[in-house]
């Protein structure tokens, strides 16, 4: 694991190229900036002013060290021992900084199912949920957790084509 600081490293993938990639896809969305946000209870104020699913991520690792990246409607409850017989596994429990930093290059706050993107070697399978993706309007973070994106979640899944990250869709709640 690495000991760096994270807030000083530059993001391996900058939020300008992922929305240059998905405006090469032709895939529509909208863009809004906003003021840090760190957790589900801060976004509320922002999330107020932007239309759509708003969503969450979980950063997860079994006992094995097996990762996974939830991503879930904020609606959508969970529990992580119902999670363990879904993603077939053993105690989860929550990924580090460092462990999110080195495998999927965004920082605490910042987690994104477009974060995938940097998952190069595919060791972080992305776990969308059910609910969430037959909404007509989902919203993310870019990368960086001063910005979300709306698009519709054919396009997300869209996107996940294009960069041939393995991912599921299952129902979570």
């Amino acid at each position: 694991m690495t000991d760096v600081n994270l807030n000083e490293e530059p993001l391996p993938t900058p939020p300008e190229e992922l929305l240059k990639r998905l405006d090469k896809l032709g895939v529509s969305y909208d863009l809004y900036h906003h003021e840090a946000v760190f957790t589900v209870a801060e976004s509320e104020k922002v999330d107020a002013q932007i239309p759509g699913t708003h969503c969450r991520n979980m950063f997860l690792r079994d006992k094995k060290k097996q990762m996974f990246l939830v991503t879930l409607a904020n609606e959508t409850e969970v529990d992580l021992k119902e999670m363990e017989g879904l993603l077939e596994c053993k105690r989860l429990s929550f990924g580090s900084p460092d462990r999110l930093w080195t495998y999927l290059g965004v920082r605490p706050g910042s987690v994104c199912p477009f974060a995938v993107i940097n998952d190069t070697e595919q060791e972080v399978p992305l776990i969308l949920d059910e609910w969430m993706m037959n909404q007509k309007r989902v919203n993310y973070h870019p990368l960086l957790n001063t910005m979300t994106v709306g698009l519709a979640p054919e396009d997300l899944l869209k996107f996940l084509t294009d960069i041939k990250h393995p991912h599921k869709i299952l129902t979570l709640a």
